[in-house]
């Protein structure tokens, strides 16, 4: 097996996955929150909850403007902060009910996207995938 070109073949995928993200996301947002402040509440309803420090290496972004969102998004009452049990001092972030809400809204609708693109596929063809996405969650995506 060539590394390189398998290489390759990574590279050419993820950008494949990040096209496809904005595609199926594209109008999904509400229309209070900005572009940033969706991808902050999405990353929330997948991995809470998870530490301010998370959410700005995870999406590339600097502390303060994390923070800054952060206290938008805590406003607009999409998100709330918890103190640690154990650590009074470390807070995680968290979606409230209302962001919860919104999205079990947006997934959705981008479910609907995905179920279309994938009506026509054989059972086999969808355990496949179903297998490939499994391959590469639990020996790349670790």
């Amino acid at each position: 097996m060539d590394q390189n070109m398998l290489f390759q073949k990574f590279v050419a995928f993820t950008a494949a996955v990040h096209q496809i993200t904005y595609d199926m996301t594209k109008g999904v947002k509400s229309e209070m929150i900005t572009p940033v402040q969706y991808k902050i509440v999405e990353y929330l309803a997948v991995s809470q909850p998870v530490t301010l420090s998370e959410i700005s290496e995870c999406l590339h972004m600097s502390m303060p403007n994390t923070s800054r969102e952060l206290k938008k998004l805590t406003e607009k009452q999409l998100c709330e902060k918890v103190a640690d049990d154990e650590d009074r001092r470390k807070q995680y972030i968290r979606l409230s009910p209302k962001g919860k809400a919104m999205m079990h809204e947006a997934f959705g609708q981008i479910e609907s996207r995905f179920v279309e693109r994938i009506q026509q596929l054989s059972a086999e063809e969808l355990k496949d995938i179903e297998a490939a996405l499994d391959l590469l969650h639990n020996k790349v995506f670790y």
